[in-house]
């Protein structure tokens, strides 16, 4: 049941932990009372660590028919505490917030995903059930990139995208050593290596925001209107209501108008330095 105050989380409880690396895990969250809240690929919850703070975590989807996940990198001390609940633990939920990936949109063309790092979950929340109704997309790819193969998550998950043939999956690192067999580099560099139309392509981008800086621009290169391209920002999020004005991004709100913006509609935000 959720809380008739929106500044007070629901109780969930912990329902299984799946390391994705050293530093990363995802949760899979159930409530204590009442059905999963209903969302959208995009948005994010708040989570929160009793006792010590609560962070904005996008939702990276669902195990199955339930439970909630929930992807989280340990950085700071609430992300810390996240990494460290174990099956049976408790935590407050509040959400969802914000604004989704625009999937219904993307029907009947190409769709482009590209992630960075820890982007790859919000992503997986639109790839999956892009993937569930394969007929709705024209080409789908992935493109992915991390710092490490050490830190590439997903790894059964990514093996089995690699294995089909209405998907193209390229993966690459920033560095790696002799053993690692795949591509090194940065991810908008595969760019030139995907197969899409770009007048009907949606391209959808989340990670650093140096990579979707040079994302888009690669993507406004190959001749993807910036109308279609997508990204995702992070800001210091705190109320999710667009009143503490934490993650004020000139005129926007993260919280309320995004996290997922039109590539046309923050450009400009996006070339001022120290904004």
């Amino acid at each position: 049941m959720r809380s008739p105050d929106p500044f007070v989380p629901s109780l969930f409880r912990v329902d299984r932990v799946r390391r994705e690396s050293a530093d990363t895990v995802t949760l899979g969250l159930l409530p204590i009372q009442g059905e999963i809240p209903a969302f959208r690929s995009g948005q994010f919850f708040m989570l929160y660590a009793f006792g010590i703070g609560e962070i904005p975590v996008s939702v990276s989807g669902l195990w199955g028919q339930g439970p909630l996940l929930h992807t989280v990198r340990a950085v700071g001390p609430v992300s810390q505490a996240l990494c460290r609940l174990r099956p049976g633990d408790t935590l407050g939920v509040r959400g969802p917030y914000g604004s989704p990936w625009p999937l219904p949109q993307a029907e009947g063309g190409d769709l482009l995903l590209i992630a960075g790092g820890l982007g790859l979950a919000p992503l997986r929340s639109a790839l999956l059930p892009a993937l569930a109704e394969r007929e709705r997309y024209g080409r789908i790819a992935l493109l992915y990139g991390a710092r490490s193969p050490a830190d590439l998550l997903f790894g059964e998950e990514r093996s089995d995208w690699s294995s089909r043939d209405d998907l193209q999956v390229e993966v690459t690192v920033d560095h790696a050593s002799p053993a690692w067999r795949g591509s090194v580099g940065v991810v908008p560099a595969r760019i030139s290596h995907t197969r899409f139309a770009p007048e009907r392509t949606h391209a959808f981008v989340c990670g650093p925001e140096v990579m979707m800086r040079y994302s888009a621009a690669a993507l406004l290169g190959a001749g993807v209107p910036p109308a279609r391209i997508f990204l995702s920002l992070e800001r210091n999020m705190k109320c999710a209501f667009a009143v503490c004005g934490r993650c004020q991004f000139g005129s926007t709100f993260i919280c309320r108008d995004g996290p997922v913006f039109a590539y046309d509609r923050i450009s400009r935000l996006l070339s001022l330095r120290e904004l």
